[in-house]
């Protein structure tokens, strides 16, 4: 799309669950738009934020703060398995997650599992995943990854499902038992999993829906949260869960220190923090555990 320059009079508004609650940025420049068979994509610049990511008038991510999202997702899981070697990114069309599990030199294949093409063709030119597309361990598949997925048993040590909103787009089939179900079934013995799981202020049905059903899928399940400015509250939880590791007993402080590869968010001490959680959510985790 044509560059029109500095935008004076437009504005981008995104109305949280219940349509009383929002964000509204300053659009500068208007970078790519278009509706695909799937969603609608949008991705402009703030001249505060960077380049934003919106679909269907959700926000998924900005230049400045993605960071402190991707690296939650993605290392806390990364970290957790001995020698991860092949990962399934699941949705994460924007990149984002694909690349920091490259920073990983144990990764022989990395597996980005997006459902539109528009997404990542877009993504290539103005999101994170331009900087990681020519790596060769990187595999890009066009397909819902809900049906994906259950092509493989035993196959991948991680799998990060990087999902949009369950109520945009496709985001809905990423939420159901049987995905999860089929997740744990498609890790080797000693996979873990992670999957963002919203925020618990405007959308803790979702979590602790989706908890609910992971814990059902694994038998160690575990929520963690972290801080993304940008996200609904700025409280975003993500779900841990694997057949057997533990996420604060397995983990190896050790291997984050001497990592060596840039992080601005995830450290050794964040990841045992993030596990400590709000007494209104640990509360509401542990009454659906009963």
């Amino acid at each position: 799309m044509a560059d029109f320059g500095p935008l004076e009079h437009l504005w981008y508004f995104e109305y949280y669950t219940g349509r009383n609650v929002g964000l509204f940025m300053k659009i500068d420049k208007v970078l790519h738009t278009e509706v695909s068979e799937i969603q609608r994509i949008d991705i402009f610049t703030n001249p505060d934020l960077g380049i934003v990511f919106a679909l269907d008038g959700i926000t998924m991510m900005t230049e400045k703060d993605e960071f402190t999202y991707h690296e939650m997702l993605v290392h806390v899981p990364m970290f957790l398995h001995p020698n991860p070697k092949r990962v399934l990114v699941i949705g994460g069309g924007d990149g984002g997650s694909v690349r920091e599990v490259l920073k990983h030199d144990s990764v022989e294949k990395v597996t980005l599992c997006e459902i539109d093409p528009k997404v990542i063709e877009a993504a290539k030119k103005y999101l994170p995943l331009s900087k990681v597309k020519d790596d060769p361990r990187l595999e890009i598949v066009n397909e819902n990854g809900a049906e994906y997925v259950k092509k493989f048993e035993n196959e991948f040590d991680v799998i990060i499902v990087d999902s949009t909103d369950p109520t945009a787009g496709e985001g809905g089939h990423l939420f159901t038992e049987e995905f999860y179900k089929a997740c744990h079934d498609a890790l080797t013995e000693n996979g873990v999993f992670s999957a963002e799981t919203e925020d618990p202020f405007y959308d803790f049905s979702w979590l602790k829906l989706s908890y609910k059903r992971i814990s059902r899928a694994f038998p160690i399940a575990r929520v963690y949260m972290g801080f993304v400015p940008v996200y609904p509250s700025g409280m975003w939880t993500y779900t841990f869960a694997s057949k057997g590791i533990d996420p604060i007993k397995d983990f190896d402080s050790e291997k984050v220190r001497n990592f060596g590869k840039p992080l601005k968010y995830y450290n050794e001490e964040v990841h045992v923090a993030a596990f400590a959680l709000p007494t209104f959510v640990k509360q509401a985790l542990e009454k659906l555990k009963k």
